[in-house]
């Protein structure tokens, strides 16, 4: 798997999501500045890392969307690459039309670092085939801007056509407002495209990827889209 991890000002998990795509695939991923204008050749899979891109300026991810490399992730996304946003990757990919919708502050209006429970609504697609559906995953956040909220047009279309990927839960797996810590529209942690190749989710899977330091319920999410592209070669 050819993949590449993009770099903005103020991204900070770049080094975490490299390291998950190399023990899973054995070879390193591609480091790609944000002012460059091209992906290198042969590029799979394009990740988005989380942090603070410029500092969150503005609204997060409004500026990080217009940076000369995003034209190259469109035109990839545009051909059916896969494309991966992590929290402030997820809110690039909204600000840059990649996705619907849009990250605002927290319900509390705090920053909030954690490990969440999530339950895995599709386990068809190239990101989720190796999770069951209803299966409860234990994945980190950290953001202060991570309430999904999408007009009323939008989430019908998103529901309707099977397109949320994650939903935060209970460790039992049940949804309601108690486990919905950001207070996501219909605890929405993670929103597919239309084709289902691009991916963008709130929590943190390059975090729990390594037994040596605990859980490793993101692992699956990345040795999926590995098995994917090897079937699809």
């Amino acid at each position: 798997m050819n993949a590449a991890v993009v770099v903005f000002p103020g991204s900070n998990r770049e080094r975490d999501v490299a390291f998950a795509l190399e023990a899973v695939s054995g070879r390193k991923p591609a480091l790609v500045w944000h002012a460059e204008t091209q992906l290198p050749a042969g590029t799979d899979l394009v990740v988005l890392p989380g942090g603070f891109s410029y500092g969150d300026y503005l609204r997060c991810g409004a500026i990080a969307a217009r940076a000369a490399i995003m034209d190259a992730v469109r035109v990839h996304a545009a051909r059916g690459g896969l494309v991966l946003g992590i929290c402030n990757g997820f809110q690039i990919l909204c600000e840059s039309g990649l996705l619907p919708g849009v990250l605002m502050r927290n319900k509390d209006r705090r920053f909030t670092c954690k490990v969440a429970h999530l339950k895995v609504e599709r386990a068809d697609t190239a990101f989720t085939r190796l999770y069951q559906p209803g299966q409860v995953l234990a994945i980190p956040c950290a953001h202060g801007e991570g309430n999904y909220i999408a007009d009323a047009e939008t989430l019908a279309r998103i529901e309707g056509d099977g397109r949320v990927a994650f939903r935060y839960c209970s460790a039992q797996g049940e949804i309601g407002p108690a486990s919905n810590h950001n207070g996501s529209t219909n605890s929405i942690a993670g929103v597919f495209s239309a084709d289902f190749n691009v991916l963008g989710m709130m929590p943190h899977p390059e975090n729990h990827v390594d037994a040596r330091v605990g859980p490793t319920d993101g692992l699956p999410l990345f040795a999926g889209l590995v098995d994917r592209l090897v079937e699809a070669a």
